[in-house]
């Protein structure tokens, strides 16, 4: 589902997040008919739908920046799977910066890691929490998986050569980069992974870029 509000799209696939109040309006739940995922099943079969609300007239300084928001229902490492080799098959991937946000166990290396290897990236590709920072070379672009979580002095960002690499072309994916707040540059793609009772995985995916809009169609 595909909700304009003002210059905000947001975009709903499969099963749907916690419905989050806009301002003073809220929208019903008759609004929204998402179908419902099943374990397993492709992502490309999943029903999309659009509909525009207008809410102009609460909205008093519309957002500089539209920003793009899909939610996902991974219910099994398979789900993941399949949506990194979607995502690894869209041209934009080459020089995008993902930041992946969630608790520890929540799933982002494993996701970078299904990601990494759709892109064709061969050996093991393991979370760098000691290193930083780790090169991979896939067929047509280079790639860097940052973990941030050791990250706390800001002479390393320069020392490290960290500002050059995310000024330059290539694939950038960041855990933790909260850590490095104030340094990062505005991501392309945010992706946000919540732990579900079930062990299935919440994931909330926003498009803060055109880059990252192209990634989420």
């Amino acid at each position: 589902m595909v909700l304009h509000v003002g210059h905000v799209a947001v975009t709903t696939v499969g099963e749907p997040c916690e419905q989050t109040g806009l301002r003073r309006r809220k929208i019903h739940p008759r609004d929204a008919d998402l179908g419902k995922s099943e374990r397993g099943r492709p992502f490309a079969q999943l029903r999309h739908e659009t509909r525009t609300l207008d809410l102009t007239a609460i909205e008093r300084h519309p957002p500089i920046v539209e920003t793009a928001v899909q939610a996902l229902l991974w219910r099994t490492e398979e789900d993941t799977r399949l949506y990194a080799a979607r995502l690894a098959a869209h041209p934009a991937i080459a020089d995008a910066f993902i930041e992946l946000h969630g608790d520890l166990g929540a799933g982002k290396t494993t996701f970078v890691r299904h990601l990494l290897q759709s892109l064709g990236v061969q050996g093991r590709i393991k979370s760098p929490t000691y290193t930083v920072a780790e090169p991979h070379e896939a067929p047509g672009l280079a790639a860097w998986h940052f973990d941030f979580f050791r990250f706390n002095d800001p002479q390393e960002w320069e020392d490290a050569g960290f500002r050059d690499i995310f000024a330059g072309p290539g694939l950038k994916l960041a855990e933790w980069p909260e850590k490095a707040a104030g340094l990062l540059p505005r991501a392309d793609l945010v992706m946000r992974i919540e732990t579900q009772a079930d062990e299935s995985r919440q994931v909330t995916l926003i498009a803060q870029t055109p880059r990252g809009k192209e990634l989420l169609a």
